[in-house]
């Protein structure tokens, strides 16, 4: 994993043109395990959004990761957002892109609340496995948080606790390679959390979310 400060030079200009947290324009993900919201249509971006998640996927940026592809469609990506009680169960991201068919290979994250404080929560957290929590990384404004997404948990599962009014905003893109045959997973795969274990109802969820055929119906 990488962390970088500062990360965006027009940081300030993408947040201040951050779609309204009610605005017609997210996919909304409101069930016990995934409460957010996301835009990936490059169609609802401002200008200095459009420009940064241009350079994030150009090929000048992505030479330095090797030999990766991005992902122009942002599936899983674009931009993020929670309000207060946002949460995101730990989980393992979809192996196997649906439908490009490459393997997710890089995550890049970068928080764009300016302002946000520690006791409101909301820290991208790691686990080595299912119950083996290692480190968690503040959302400071303008912060980068790059890593390796086969066999990473990763979540927030403790649920957001900012002023209403307030969100905690993000940009989200994915770097992709050659499947190396040995993961077929197309959809997240979620942790119940402590107080979910042993609810066949929560279980059927996550059966449900990761499947390919299925996942759209635990949407809203």
């Amino acid at each position: 994993m990488i962390v970088v400060d500062d990360f965006l030079p027009n940081a300030d200009e993408i947040a201040a043109e951050f779609p309204d947290f009610n605005s017609d324009v997210w996919h909304e993900y409101n069930n016990p395990i995934e409460i957010k919201k996301t835009c990936n249509n490059w169609n609802h971006f401002g200008p200095a959004t459009y420009r940064a998640i241009s350079a994030l996927l150009s090929p000048e940026f992505c030479k330095q990761f090797g030999d990766v592809y991005p992902d122009y469609g942002l599936h899983g990506g674009g931009l993020h957002s929670h309000a207060r009680g946002g949460k995101l169960n730990v989980h393992l991201d979809y192996d196997i892109h649906p439908k490009l068919e490459l393997q997710r290979y890089l995550n890049l994250i970068i928080y764009l609340t300016p302002g946000w404080q520690p006791e409101w929560g909301g820290e991208l957290g790691f686990w080595s496995g299912p119950d083996k929590f290692t480190e968690s990384v503040y959302c400071k404004f303008n912060r980068a948080v790059i890593f390796e997404t086969k066999g990473q948990w990763h979540g927030l599962p403790n649920p957001i606790r900012c002023p209403e009014g307030i969100t905690r905003n993000s940009i989200a893109v994915y770097y992709l390679v050659e499947p190396d045959g040995s993961l077929d997973r197309k959809r997240a795969l979620f942790l119940p959390t402590q107080e979910q274990k042993n609810n066949p109802e929560i279980a059927e969820l996550i059966r449900k979310r990761a499947d390919n055929n299925l996942a759209a119906s635990v949407y809203k």
